[in-house]
């Protein structure tokens, strides 16, 4: 099968950073926005044993996944989408929990209102994120930006999705909490899950690569191998060009 025959559509979703780069994301995400902004938080006094725990086990679960990816990350890069876009849906819950930490802890709220409204905010997120990420694929619009195009079709909902959550989030907040600092706090974590949710689009594009593993081979030979191999593929590459040009 040669190159030209793989469609725009599959092109474009067949962009790929490095395997280094791929851990540098991982070093940074993992330890900057859910370690220092998310978790240390979520630590704070005071602590909610039921948020603590309802977050602390999936933290433990994700940075014990993410060990294989910083020590080989070539030979795990197929399987770094489905762990980064995990790592997005869990990142994105923690800073819904440390939220509801703020309005339960330091305004003392009782009752279930704010947790099931923003249990509600939270899984539309993650809902809207994914349905625009597909969207922007099977609609050609990724192809079209990567090309330099200006002009795409895509429905208001998808940009105003992010802009509605965080309103949503300071809004409802708004309610329970008269203190306009962590009214900001809360503001400045909602722009940040909308970051974080969109990285759970990494799930769907795991899937999309094994299921067009053959076109990725054909785009990306090196894709999946590890270094030493891929530095083998990448002097016959260079001799095949050379020849070539001879």
């Amino acid at each position: 099968m040669k190159q030209e025959k793989v469609d725009n559509i599959t092109l474009s979703y067949l962009r790929f950073q490095s395997p280094r780069e791929n851990r540098s994301n991982i070093l940074v995400f993992l330890f900057v926005f859910l370690d220092i902004i998310g978790v240390l938080f979520l630590l704070g006094e005071p602590l909610i044993p039921s948020l603590f725990w309802g977050g602390i086990i999936p933290v433990i679960f994700i940075h014990l996944w993410a060990i294989p990816y910083i020590i080989a990350p070539y030979t795990f890069e197929s399987s770094y989408y489905l762990f980064f876009g995990v790592y997005g849906v869990i990142n994105t819950f923690i800073y819904f929990l440390v939220i509801q930490k703020f309005i339960y802890s330091h305004f003392q709220i009782i009752g279930i209102a704010p947790l099931i409204l923003g249990s509600i905010l939270f899984a539309s997120l993650l809902l809207i994120m994914n349905w625009m990420n597909i969207r922007l694929l099977y609609s050609g619009t990724y192809s079209r930006l990567q090309k330099g195009e200006k002009t795409f079709n895509l429905s208001p909902i998808a940009p105003a999705s992010g802009i509605g959550y965080v309103l949503g989030q300071v809004i409802l907040s708004s309610f329970f909490v008269e203190s306009v600092k962590f009214l900001m706090i809360i503001g400045v974590l909602s722009i940040l899950s909308v970051a974080t949710a969109y990285f759970s689009t990494s799930i769907h594009k795991y899937f999309y690569i094994r299921r067009n593993i053959e076109k990725v081979k054909q785009v990306y030979p090196p894709f999946g191998l590890p270094e030493n191999e891929r530095t083998m593929i990448e002097r016959k590459g260079k001799k095949r060009r050379r020849h070539e040009k001879a």
